[in-house]
């Protein structure tokens, strides 16, 4: 008897469509979000949180409302996801910017303080997001968003601090305040800074800003020699 060929089932279209794609569900579900996101970014940052709505970023995804509901509930779950995303990024931008800076305590003032800014400016739609229309949104304050933002910047310049000066002669509760007035002092600076679109020069915003820091750094410094001398 001769052997007949073997003959195979054909797939079925759902099943090439997902060979085709080379994913799985979950990682289609991800790829989706990751869209959302950047689409968020892209319209709050550009339009602010007020003037779009779920459609507009729906079609800057190009993906339909079912998309959206499939990985948030509501835009504000969106915006806080975006709003957690840029805030990581800056943070680690700084940070890096410090670290990799001289051990010099001027040079690492100066280092820190130009990323934050030069990622502010060079990032416009961030720097909205995260000092225009963060602030206003009433749902990052409800869940504490906000304030544990701030919280993560207090402890990042606390830990700026016991880096700049290791032998600083003041208690943790001490540093601790400092550091949230440090905080409060650029923010606020930075807040006017993108409200005006960027109008003065960043050399002057640097300045600015590194003045706080350097008084700090004085003032600590002659209170160490002090107390040496004593």
């Amino acid at each position: 008897m001769t052997e007949q060929p073997i003959t195979t089932t054909p797939q079925k279209n759902s099943q090439k469509e997902r060979q085709f794609k080379g994913m799985s569900l979950t990682e289609r579900k991800q790829l989706r979000r990751e869209k959302l996101i950047e689409a968020g970014i892209e319209a709050y940052g550009t339009h602010g949180f007020f003037s779009v709505t779920v459609k507009d970023i729906c079609n800057e995804a190009k993906l339909t409302e079912r998309y959206f509901y499939e990985s948030f509930k509501k835009s504000e779950n969106l915006f806080q996801t975006i709003f957690l995303k840029l805030i990581d990024e800056l943070q680690q931008n700084v940070m890096q910017a410090i670290m990799q800076a001289s051990t010099d305590p001027k040079k690492m003032i100066e280092a820190g303080l130009t990323a934050l800014l030069t990622t502010l400016k060079d990032n416009p739609r961030m720097a909205r997001i995260i000092y225009i229309d963060a602030m206003l949104v009433q749902e990052l304050h409800n869940q504490a968003t906000i304030h544990e933002t701030m919280s993560r910047f207090d402890r990042m310049i606390h830990a700026f601090v016991m880096l700049m000066m290791p032998n600083i002669d003041r208690s943790e509760r001490e540093i601790s305040l400092v550091a949230t007035g440090l905080n409060g002092y650029v923010t606020q600076i930075a807040i006017r800074w993108v409200m005006s679109g960027f109008k003065q020069s960043m050399d002057e915003v640097l300045s600015s800003c590194s003045l706080v820091f350097l008084s700090l750094l004085n003032v600590f410094s002659e209170n160490n020699l002090a107390l040496k001398k004593n």
